[in-house]
């Protein structure tokens, strides 16, 4: 798969970049997609939920009546998690969601969404970029000047540039990330995906192995 490469102004060059359908053309897996997410956004889940537990309340454990003749059950505590106030049973405890998954797997998923985005057409490969400083208004003209600039994207590079990153952040619907950040719960998230010359080769590189 052949694709031209447009640059900073939004205009088609000369240059070609090909795509290997190793990485780009195979046949999508969903379920390698679905546990790649799912590993991704239970990662970032903090866990810090707690509820006091019956022996962390601080009640008096006096016994409210007395244990016989009232024709109810008998109460010692006000600990108890039948009273109001008292402790909670099985509450939430802090914890953490991550889960181990498997190298190839998730290289299988980033492939498979690379490939959907690439049916879908929604690859663009542009020059590298490199700003003199970070310059939000820059980089929304470059977006605009793709025709993006409505869209969600995620402009991948080839190594980090801080100040085509620093030029995005202020942007909610543009992201940027190197070849070696890439996951699939961000391919999936962009509308488009913006290719930079350098990143088709470290990504390539990076799933093949």
């Amino acid at each position: 798969m052949e694709l031209a490469v447009y640059n900073i102004d939004g205009k088609e060059t000369s240059k070609k970049v090909k795509l290997t359908t190793e990485i780009f053309g195979i046949e999508p897996n969903d379920h390698a997609i679905y546990l790649d997410v799912k590993q991704y956004l239970a990662a970032q889940r903090q866990g810090t939920h707690k509820s006091k537990e019956r022996a962390e309340i601080a009640r008096t454990t006096k016994k409210l009546k007395r244990q016989k003749g009232t024709g109810g059950a008998r109460a010692g505590s006000m600990k108890s998690p039948l009273f109001r106030g008292g402790g909670r049973v099985f509450g939430p405890q802090p914890r953490d969601y991550d889960f181990k998954l498997n190298k190839k797997v998730k290289a299988l998923a980033r492939k498979s969404a690379l490939s959907y985005k690439a049916k879908e057409n929604n690859i663009i490969v542009v020059e590298d970029l490199n700003f003199d400083g970070p310059k939000t208004k820059q980089y929304q003209a470059f977006l605009t000047n793709l025709k993006c600039a409505d869209k969600k994207t995620l402009l991948v590079l080839g190594e980090s540039n801080k100040n085509v990153y620093l030029s995005s952040r202020n942007l909610t619907r543009a992201k940027v990330v190197t070849a070696s950040e890439l996951s699939t719960y961000d391919i999936l998230n962009a509308s488009n995906l913006l290719l930079v010359e350098s990143s088709v080769a470290s990504i390539e590189k990076l799933l093949n192995n």
